[in-house]
C-alpha cells in the first residue's frame, strides 16, 4: 500500500511540530506456519526523539537485529506500524521505503558490508550518487578525512584493516547526513582498542551532526554512551537506564 504524496513529503522534511523522529506502535513480527509460529516481537512500543541516542540491548536471539531491520524498513512487520517524522513508513512498498531510506537513514552493519570491487572513496560516494548529489565526490572525500582516512581513498576493502573498514562504513552512513543512523553491533568484529576508537568516532559524528542514533549492541561501554538504554526481552522493550550523553 503506497502512502499519499503528502505523507511522503512529510518524511522528506524536518518537522518542528513532530516530537518523535521514529516510532513503533504495536509492532509484531512472527515467522513460521501457524502451528509452528515463532513470535519474535509482540506488541512492541518505541518512541525516539529527534537527536536522541538510544541503545537496544538483550540476549542473543532476542530479536534486536530484527527490530532494527523493521525500523529501517529492511523487513516488513507481521502487524503494527512504524512511523518516520509522524508519517507512516512500514505501509510503503519496498521501492518507496528504499527511497525514504536513501534520504533519511544511514545503516552501519557489524560485517561492514563494503563493496569489495569499489575503493573506500567509491563506497562512500555510492549512496550520494544514488540520491543524485551533484557534489558526491567532494562530500565523500571530506567525510573520509573526518574519520581519519584521507590517505586511504583509493584503497579497496581487502587492503584495509577491520577498524579502517568500519570507519569507511561509518563514513558511508554519515555522508548523506541522514536524520536517523542505525548501527547493528558496530564494534562486534573489532578488537577492544579499535572498538573504543570506533565508539568515540560514532558519537563525535553523531553529536556534531545532531542526528538521531539507534544502535544494537552487546557492548556495555557502547550502551552507556547513549542517552537511553532499552532491553528487549520476550518480544518487548523495557527502559533500563536514562544515562547522560557522552
Amino acid at each position: 500500500m503506497l502512502l499519499s504524496e503528502q505523507n511522503l513529503q512529510t518524511m522528506d522534511r524536518d518537522l518542528t511540530t513532530c516530537s518523535h523522529v521514529i516510532s513503533a506502535t504495536n509492532l509484531c513480527k512472527s515467522v513460521g506456519e501457524p502451528l509452528n509460529r515463532i513470535d519474535i516481537l509482540t506488541n512492541l512500543q518505541l518512541q525516539v526523539a529527534f537527536g536522541e541516542s538510544v541503545a537496544i540491548v538483550g540476549s542473543s536471539g532476542s530479536g534486536k537485529s530484527t527490530l532494527l531491520g523493521l525500523l529501517a524498513g529492511l523487513d516488513n512487520p507481521t502487524s503494527g506500524i512504524v512511523t518516520v517524522k509522524g508519517a507512516a513508513f512500514s505501509d510503503l512498498d519496498e521501492d518507496a521505503r528504499a527511497a525514504v531510506r536513501g534520504k533519511q537513514m544511514g545503516f552501519v552493519f557489524q560485517s561492514f558490508q563494503l563493496l569489495p570491487t569499489m575503493t573506500a572513496l567509491e563506497n562512500v560516494m555510492l549512496p550520494l550518487q544514488l540520491s543524485n548529489q551533484s557534489n558526491a565526490k567532494q562530500i565523500a572525500i571530506a567525510t573520509l578525512e573526518k574519520v581519519g582516512l584521507g590517505s586511504r581513498l583509493s584503497h579497496y576493502p581487502k587492503q584495509l584493516s577491520g577498524g579502517e573498514q568500519q570507519r569507511v562504513a561509518i563514513a558511508r552512513a554519515f555522508a548523506p547526513q541522514p536524520a536517523i543512523l542505525f548501527a547493528d553491533e558496530p564494534t562486534g568484529n573489532l578488537d577492544l582498542a579499535t572498538g573504543e576508537r570506533i565508539i568515540d568516532l560514532l558519537f563525535s559524528l553523531n553529536q556534531e551532526a545532531g542526528k538521531t542514533l539507534i544502535l544494537v549492541t552487546h557492548d556495555v561501554k557502547l550502551a552507556q554512551r547513549c542517552q537511553r538504554t532499552l532491553t528487549l526481552i520476550n518480544g518487548q522493550l523495557s527502559e533500563t537506564g536514562q544515562l547522560g550523553a557522552a
